[in-house]
């Protein structure tokens, strides 16, 4: 028999995640009284994390996909006599398989709820039963999931328009699609479940317009002694990703009533199902109304427990770590001295800003590269959580992780004053290398409705336009202030498509043969062989930046390189030829990718007649399937052609090229 998880001294800890959030974890453990032993895992292009948290020890896995797989991750703790894990979010992080199999096969904990408590809150459907059962209000939804696009399509049609379909295993964001007309019904099903790991989804009634998204960091102990840290209010957020967060809550209301009511909710639930260590109890919550719904449990660190940390004082991760440890609520000090009716700490408000590798006035597409640049300003009030080690391990942005690069985290005394920091900060921030979404921040948070506090859950998406020009506005202004474009502007404003009809891509190969001029004692011709094994920056003939495997006649192993190629007049077309195309936005005939990212299936064929608007093509970027539309009508003259089951693609690809139809109008792939 194993003894309890309840009561076990953790001396080795594991943290299977990456970025920021391994960083937080690693640097929480080494912190703690009593010393423990860290373990980091990365990969081979992605060590970032372990650079700047100092692990004790790092342990190289083989993929990016080696972070979800349980046996392997269950031998490693065996094999280095782990006692405990922490996945942190993302990942397995909501497995209740990887907890128990951890458990049982390796004899470590998850630090987390424990597998009972996953397996109630971690699936959206369980989660609805546990608040009907006590007393909470729920919208209406599909008491059993499915993948019967029938069904589902059926229940929508009853309940009436809006409606919510769900992955019942999604999260972040993925397998979440809001429905409010018939048309739209089927497309969304469908890539919703594709999008669900269990390919399973429910319906449920949506509750959208005037609703604020809020949350309740509940913590428990699991003998039923449940505590809260107040709430965020998260719903400044963009097809249901978070990208601004706040504590406490904007609700403007003259007392906390309807919010006493949210935290009383979850505090129930909490208690009912005894729950332990740190979870997220979500709600959707009208002011105007006075009415509120429960939306779902995240069983996790949260990415956001930031700006609670900030108004509470409470480490919240070396709190997981303590209860993970046996240490009860009261051990903590953290026994209900706050009830659900008490206003959150005075002069204290936070917020947290996601700084994100993408660019939003290109439907939010992937940037994929280098950062070469990270610049945020220090002082009171300011946090930074982060990977980013431009001086070491380089961060390289790819489609196999997200894409989050930062969370700049402000807090002041007043909202206005946080709002004011907020600003501040991101007017000082540089970021080079890659596009972001800074100018969609900038402009977010000086916007007045911000100030106010008027962002319910569809706001960004109905004043993303507006938002984004007055970032745009607050950058250029800054540029002309400073006199000078820097390396992360530059890359934001450059319109221009390189000249070059051509795309790099990983494991293009070339042989060299050189042939020395005049007399020379190297023999007449020498071979060489050079091989993309990883392309950074592909902006051929202006720019390429690519790891490369160069093998030479002294050496039959191939030697990696970094490779850095810039303005060149060399016509690329004459030298190399590749499968990828590079589109010509000005061209009618042309549908180019506009985003990066895994091209996962191609669905016209030449010669096939292709109606506006038809889906042609879906590319995935974190886990995300988008979609790739026809501006217009046309008959398919050329189409690329897949060579593998999936494909890394570059924004400017050429997918597919009409017949020479419609001449004059313009046409580019639209998401």
């Amino acid at each position: 028999m194993l003894p309890s998880p309840d009561s076990r001294p953790i001396r080795r800890l594991l943290v299977p995640n990456r970025g920021e959030i391994a960083v937080r974890i690693l640097h929480a453990a080494r912190e703690l009284p009593d010393p423990v032993e860290t373990f980091a895992l990365y990969t081979s292009d992605d060590r970032s994390h372990c650079d700047l948290a100092r692990p004790h020890h790092v342990i190289q896995i083989p993929s990016a996909s080696s972070y979800l797989d349980i046996p392997l991750l269950v031998n490693l703790a065996r094999e280095h006599s782990i006692d405990a894990v922490h996945p942190g979010y993302g990942f397995l992080s909501e497995s209740a398989d990887f907890a128990d199999r951890m458990w049982h096969e390796a004899g470590a904990i998850v630090i987390g709820p424990g597998w009972e408590n996953l397996t109630r809150t971690g699936d959206k459907l369980q989660a609805k039963k546990l608040a009907e059962q006590c007393g909470v209000p729920v919208l209406k939804a599909m008491s059993h999931p499915t993948g019967d696009i029938e069904e589902a399509r059926t229940f929508a049609r009853h309940v009436g328009f809006p409606v919510m379909i769900k992955a019942v295993d999604g999260g972040g964001g993925r397998g979440i699609r809001l429905v409010r007309e018939d048309k739209e019904l089927d497309n969304s099903i469908q890539r919703a479940i594709s999008e669900s790991p269990s390919r399973t989804v429910f319906v449920e009634k949506a509750a959208v317009d005037g609703f604020h998204h809020i949350e309740i960091q509940v913590i428990g102990d699991g003998t039923g002694q449940v505590q809260h840290l107040w709430e965020r209010d998260c719903s400044v957020q963009r097809r249901f990703q978070k990208v601004v967060e706040c504590a406490p809550a904007l609700i403007t209301l003259k007392d906390r009533g309807l919010v006493s009511q949210v935290i009383d909710s979850a505090l129930r639930m909490a208690s009912e199902i005894r729950y332990r260590s740190l979870g997220t109890f979500e709600f959707l919550v009208s002011e105007l109304r006075g009415e509120f719904f429960f939306l779902e449990v995240n069983p996790r660190l949260q990415v956001e427990h930031t700006i609670t940390e900030s108004i509470s004082g409470i480490d919240l991760v070396q709190t997981q770590l303590l209860l993970a440890q046996g240490r009860s609520l009261h051990d903590l000090g953290l026994v209900s001295k706050v009830g659900a009716r008490e206003a959150p700490p005075a002069n204290c408000f936070s917020i947290q800003l996601r700084l994100c590798a993408e660019d939003p006035s290109n439907d939010f597409a992937l940037s994929i590269g280098k950062v070469t640049e990270f610049t945020v300003p220090s002082g009171h009030g300011i946090r930074v959580d982060t990977n980013i080690n431009v001086s070491g391990n380089a961060l390289v942005v790819g489609p196999d992780f997200d894409n989050l690069l930062a969370k700049i985290i402000v807090t002041a005394s007043t909202w206005e004053a946080t709002v004011r920091k907020a600003q501040r900060v991101l007017v000082d921030s540089r970021i080079g290398g890659v596009k972001t979404n800074i100018n969609l921040l900038r402009g977010i948070v000086a916007h007045g409705d911000f100030m106010a506090g008027k962002t319910d859950t569809q706001w960004l998406g109905s004043n993303l336009h507006e938002a984004l020009h007055l970032g745009d506005s607050i950058s250029k202004m800054l540029r002309e202030h400073e006199g000078l474009l820097g390396p992360s502007q530059q890359s934001i404003v450059q319109g221009n498509m390189p000249s070059s009809g051509l795309l790099f891509r990983k494991g293009d190969a070339w042989s060299i043969t050189l042939e020395p001029l005049g007399k020379s004692q190297l023999p007449e011709k020498v071979a060489h062989h050079l091989r993309l094994s990883r392309v950074l920056r592909n902006e051929f003939p202006t720019s390429l930046t690519a790891e490369i495997e160069y093998t030479t006649p002294a050496s039959q192993t191939a030697i990696p390189y970094r490779m850095q190629l810039h303005t060149t007049s060399t016509a690329a077309s004459a030298l190399v030829s590749s499968s990828h195309r590079r589109g010509d936005p000005k061209n009618p005939r042309h549908v180019v990718l506009p985003m990066s990212g895994r091209l996962i299936e191609v669905l016209v064929a030449q010669r096939e007649k292709v109606v506006e608007n038809q889906v042609l093509a879906f590319v995935k970027q974190m886990k995300m399937e988008l979609e790739v539309r026809s501006p217009r009508a046309g008959k398919v003259k050329w189409v690329y052609e897949m060579e593998d089951d999936e494909e890394d693609v570059a924004e400017g690809m050429l997918l597919v090229e009409l017949e020479n139809e419609q001449n004059g109008v313009e046409m580019r792939g639209k998401l």
